[in-house]
């Protein structure tokens, strides 16, 4: 497939807005997915295409994290593996099921979630003293193998609910969270981008210069989210929230 440039500056602009939103908050494939079915992909080879993207947008999101010293590697993995052993459960379990029910109802979910981040803001600002332990409990353990399990057999919004387990079920603020949440996703993208390539549904072309995007938006994501702080970063996750939630309610549609 040709890539005429005014195709490849709309896949690098919007991948740097994805890869900001993504790394900030969530919801940032509800603009490159469709971009990558308007330049004529299939929507499963749009779905594995924009994975590429991922992957590096958090490779490159939980370095810089990494590099601020908001990501610690040697303990911030362990709440990663329950995660992914529910997702790989939930794909398993997978069904097929009414996509507008569907929608519907991780909406609803997803407007309880912003009432909590609206009216409860010190618990999304504040680090919770006495309750941020290195070695998760087994409470935590449970709750992240829920979400993985909720992300790997419905996988919308999973994001936000792992912002949302990070900073209600572990006590982190929204600054370590999005930094956690980013090598989660990192570590959940690298298997199911083996699974699409497998299965021959991505064009890694497209995908890498949609990547090229995604990367400095995360770059710029991340330090937004160091600089700025949790305040500023509870802003840009209302927004997004605010975005996902109508979209999926169909008051506008952009997948």
């Amino acid at each position: 497939m040709e890539f005429e440039w005014y195709l490849i500056l709309a896949l690098v602009g919007t991948g740097i807005a994805a890869g900001f939103i993504n790394t900030t908050a969530g919801g940032g494939s509800m603009l490159t997915i469709p971009l990558l079915m308007f330049i004529g992909l299939p929507a499963n080879v749009a779905n594995g295409t924009n994975r590429i993207a991922i992957l590096l947008q958090n490779i490159i999101g939980a370095g810089t994290f990494r590099n601020k010293q908001v990501l610690d590697l040697k303990t911030d993995y362990r709440l990663a593996v329950p995660a992914i052993l529910g997702s790989l459960l939930g794909a398993l379990f997978a069904v097929e099921m009414d996509v507008n029910l569907l929608k519907k109802i991780i909406a609803g979910l997803m407007v309880v979630l912003l009432l909590v981040v609206v009216l409860k803001p010190d618990a999304w600002v504040k680090e919770l003293a006495g309750k941020v332990d290195a070695k998760p409990t087994v409470m935590q353990y449970i709750i992240f193998f829920g979400i993985g399990l909720y992300g790997g057999f419905i996988q919308m919004g999973v994001g936000f609910f792992l912002l949302a387990g990070l900073v209600l079920g572990c006590g982190h603020n929204l600054v370590r969270a999005n930094a956690i949440k980013v090598f989660i996703v990192l570590i959940y993208t690298i298997f199911s981008l083996g699974i699409f390539i497998f299965h021959k549904q991505v064009d890694i072309v497209a995908g890498l210069i949609l990547a090229a995007g995604n990367m400095f938006g995360a770059w710029l994501g991340a330090n937004f989210t160091v600089k700025g702080g949790a305040k500023y970063v509870r802003y840009v996750l209302i927004f997004a929230m605010v975005i996902v939630i109508l979209n999926l309610f169909g008051v506008f549609v952009v997948v």
